[in-house]
Order: structure tokens, then sequence, then C-alpha cells
């Protein structure tokens, strides 16, 4: 669930609650700077910001700023021994602010905003002398650059630079793409389901962040044009479909591209593709098989073998 979300509801409700945010990571940390944590009058209701003591501590935290409405900067750092009792990583330092949820206008308008913004700028006062002071600054995604938060050197504000989660087009709707669906958006990435059979393109058959699309490959693309943030699963019924689809995507932008099948597979398809025009330098980037090599052969484990190289695709190591 959307944590913006959650938040914004809780505070429209009146219900207690405050929200915790890495603001600033300092060598090695088990969370990275911008993870969330949502507290409610019982203690966490959704996210983590590491776990062990260091949540328990951020929990009472909490759940003070709550009961005195104000804000709070928490410095914890983690020590080699601390580290070691908790299993977390060591030598790290994090700074983590604690924000009430107040049922103040101007700040249920932020909450609210970004809950449904795609890319923007935050900054939250980590002191409220008189109330709540955050806003939002619309930017396009080209404009957001650096950690997904920081303190500012001065320490008075928090800045988050918020930007979208990668979009995974996958084309098939059968059992295997269904899984990679499912799979990818319990991984946290956008998911966009397409095929050409309503029957398969049903969203009741599908997380319901997913977007399902019935439609072809040139549809699909006029609806989603790929960039270089955008990663494509191809897992149709056949090899036709299949390079129908390679044919249009491998020239694109897309950061990442790949074709459910065997290495033969990939031979017949981009030989085809080869005589048809697509250049080589085009194909070879392709992954076929696509996945981690992990033996996987039910839709379930494809999934995992597929959203696993998806993840390292995201976090730049593969």
């Amino acid at each position: 669930m959307n944590i913006w979300r959650a938040a914004a509801d809780l505070a429209t409700a009146g219900t207690q609650g405050a929200l915790a945010t890495i603001a600033r990571a300092r060598g090695s940390t088990p969370v990275p700077a911008g993870t969330k944590m949502l507290v409610g009058p019982e203690g966490r209701l959704l996210g983590s910001v590491g776990g062990g003591c260091v949540e328990a501590d951020v929990i009472g935290a909490a759940l003070d700023a709550q009961a005195h409405r104000r804000p709070a900067l928490v410095t914890h750092h983690l020590n080699a021994d601390l580290a070691g009792d908790l299993g977390l990583s060591c030598g790290g330092t994090v700074d983590i602010f604690v924000e009430p949820l107040l049922a103040d206008q101007a700040y249920l308008r932020v909450l609210e905003t970004v809950a449904t913004s795609e890319s923007g700028l935050v900054r939250t006062a980590t002191e409220w002398r008189n109330g709540p002071v955050k806003t939002f600054e619309a930017l396009p995604l080209v404009a957001i650059r650096g950690a997904a938060a920081t303190l500012t050197r001065d320490r008075r504000f928090m800045e988050e630079r918020l930007a979208p989660a990668p979009r995974v087009l996958v084309f098939g709707a059968g059992h295997v793409g269904g899984a990679i669906a499912r799979a990818a958006s319990a991984a946290g990435f956008r998911v966009v389901v397409i095929d050409d059979r309503p029957e398969y393109a049903d969203p009741a058959r599908f997380d319901p962040g997913a977007v399902v699309l019935a439609a072809d490959v040139a549809t699909a693309l006029v609806r989603y044009p790929l960039t270089e943030a955008d990663a494509v699963v191809i897992a149709t019924r056949g090899h036709r479909n299949d390079a129908e689809i390679l044919e249009r995507v491998a020239t694109s932008a897309a950061g990442y591209v790949g074709l459910l099948g065997s290495r033969r597979k990939k031979i017949v398809v981009t030989r085809g593709l080869k005589a048809a025009g697509v250049p080589a330098k085009s194909l070879q980037r392709v992954r076929v098989p696509v996945g981690l090599p992990i033996g996987a052969v039910t839709p379930e484990e494809i999934a995992v073998s597929v959203v696993a190289e998806l993840i390292g695709w995201r976090r730049g190591e593969r």
C-alpha cells in the first residue's frame, strides 16, 4: 500500500499517528534514506526503518510525537556490537525524522498531493513552532536528482525527492505472465499487463495497482511509449506473437527487454528478426532466457527468477 496514502487517510480520519522517515543515512546502514514507517496509536502499522531496537526507539519517539503534536529528529549510531546483536549492517549512522500526523488543512493537502503524484520535491521543517510546515513542488522527472531524502546543512529541513518506481510492461497474461505481473507488483514496480485476449486481460486476475490492457502491441506502445526507465517482459502464447512484439521493442528506449523461452528460441526468433531488418545490436541486448538461472519450473518460480533479475536491473547490479 502507498504509505503516503495511508498517512493521509489516518490524518484525515483524525486518528493519532506519526510518520518516520530515514532523513539521512551515512556509512553502512540496513535501509536507505527515504525509507518510511507509519506508526499508529499502538505501534507500527506499515513499513520499517530497520528493525531491532532502532525501530523500537523510533516507535517510542513516534508515540511521543503523537502525544505532544511536535516532530523529533532522532539519530542512531550503529556500532559493530549493536549491529551484530541486531543482525544489521554495522558502522553507519541514521537520522530519522518523526512527524505527527495532524488534521491541519495545509498539511493534509500536501499528504494528499504526494499520495497521487509521481515526481516532485517535498520539504518538511524539522521544528514546528506554529503548526506543521510541509510543502510540495511538482518537478519533471529529469529534474529529480540526488538521494531520496536528505537534511539541509542547517538541519532545519528534510528534503525528499520523489520519483516513480520503474514501470514493467508484461506482454502476455497467461499463467507465467500473470505470475510475473503479480510478483513485480509485490516488489514495488508499476505494472502494465497487455494481452490481446480480453478473457486473459481481466483486471480481476491481478493486483488492484496493476494496469490491465486488452490490446495488441501497436496500441499498447502508443498508450505507453517506452523510456529508459521502463522494462519489458515478453511472455506470450507463441513464437509468432513474441517475434511481433520483440520487433517493436528491441529497438525502443526500454532499459530492460526480456523474452521468456530457451536459448534455442532466441536463435529462431532473432534469426527471423535479423532477416526482417532489426539491427543485430538491438537483438543482442534482449535477455533470453529471461530471469536468473535458478532452475525455475513452475510459473511462480519463473516469476521469482524474472523479478529478481528486474530488481538487479533496477538497482544497477545487472
